[in-house]
């Protein structure tokens, strides 16, 4: 199918103070957006994509100078696709603290003409909602069609739905959960371990040092990219397979899994910035809206205005179908409108961002639905 084709990122400024849940405050921050298809006259056919971890606002299309840069979701939107761009209008957003345009921490502190560094401030999904809630004043919208987001996105578009009610009409939240297990936050724990104990990494100012904390990120996306695959997808693709078909008796790799997360490692620590990487997951370990409600994700969830598509994976043991069942489950006690779908997908947590086609025939028949409630004026 067709690609939105070629695009273009914009910075956007906001001068107004942010406050955030840490009692910080970003006095000035600016957001890195992209945008596919037609705002309509009314501006009711937008819809957000919130990004997960190592992702951003490059959702679709490739940039006319490097063409083999696709949008990490670029087999989602786009001109015919499940998420059509000739019907809607969609934003890709960057969030604050991440290092791929929008303010984070390799940016100039404007107090000190040095980098933030370790000195800028940790953030939670609240208030990245809360910045992209001023990104849709900018565009004049009052209201979304649909906020829709993965893994950590999907924590976002469900904290949306949360802080501003009336302001998305659908609510699509992907392989995610409604705050992280023990477990989850342990892996993360251990991947910033890995990188606060590199040499390098200098206490986050390694920039002032012109050196990078590579192992320590390597090591970091080397546990994290275990827990996005399901075993049997592990098993099929690397088995037991030997690198060269015979053991090498060092420490160097034998095994092709080995190969391969070493791979992705090395390829990660020359494009991720290590405190964007801890800033981040320190967000996702924070996340627990009903932790306002003594625990009650019902309660939590009360204030919801939104119609909800809830969809997770069989494989997926990081967000597993039983933590987006909690959410169901909490949005039926309070009489929300919500369709669930549980894919029997062999690729674990990355399945969200695969080609599968029963996943996008049903991305794509929600938002047919969500076209013509439009169409009709009633939503």
């Amino acid at each position: 199918m067709n690609s939105v084709g070629a695009v273009l990122p914009v910075d956007l400024h906001f001068d107004t103070p942010l406050q955030l849940a840490s009692g910080a405050s970003l006095n000035g921050y600016s957001l890195r957006v992209e945008t596919y298809g037609i705002l309509n006259a009314a501006k009711t056919n937008a819809v957000l994509i919130c990004h997960a971890l190592n992702a951003s606002h490059h959702v679709a299309g490739y940039y006319a100078d490097e063409p083999h840069n696709m949008g990490w979701w670029d087999n989602m939107v786009g001109p015919g696709k499940p998420l059509d761009t000739n019907r809607f209008f969609v934003i890709g957003v960057n969030n604050l603290g991440s290092c791929f345009g929008s303010t984070g921490p390799a940016c100039l502190n404007p107090q000190t003409a040095q980098p933030w560094g370790k000195n800028f401030p940790l953030m939670t999904v609240e208030d990245w909602v809360n910045a992209q809630a001023r990104l849709a004043d900018r565009f004049g919208i009052e209201k979304f069609a649909a906020v829709m987001g993965g893994s950590l996105g999907g924590m976002q578009a469900l904290s949306w739905a949360i802080q501003y009610p009336q302001r998305l009409a659908h609510c699509i939240v992907i392989a995610s959960a409604p705050k992280l297990s023990a477990q989850n936050i342990a892996f993360n724990d251990a991947a910033r371990q890995a990188i606060l104990a590199d040499p390098d990494f200098h206490d986050g100012n390694y920039y002032a040092y012109k050196v990078l904390p590579k192992n320590g990120l390597r090591v970091a996306r080397m546990i994290g990219h275990i827990t996005y695959l399901s075993d049997n997808d592990m098993a099929e693709k690397f088995g037991r397979d030997l690198k060269n078909g015979c053991f090498g008796f060092n420490f160097e790799p034998d095994f092709a899994v080995e190969s391969y997360l070493r791979y992705q490692g090395e390829k990660f620590s020359h494009y991720f910035d290590a405190n964007t990487y801890l800033l981040i997951t320190k967000a996702l370990d924070y996340f627990d809206p009903a932790s306002a409600t003594g625990g009650n994700l019902a309660q939590a969830l009360a204030p919801a205005r939104a119609s909800f598509f809830v969809l997770s994976f069989t494989t997926d043991w990081r967000f597993s179908p039983l933590r987006s069942r909690e959410i169901v489950r909490a949005l039926l006690a309070n009489r929300c409108k919500v369709s669930y779908a549980e894919i029997d997908a062999p690729h674990g947590h990355d399945a969200f961002l695969l080609d599968d086609a029963r996943y996008h025939s049903k991305i794509a028949a929600y938002f047919e639905r969500i076209f013509f409630s439009i169409h009709k004026g009633l939503g």
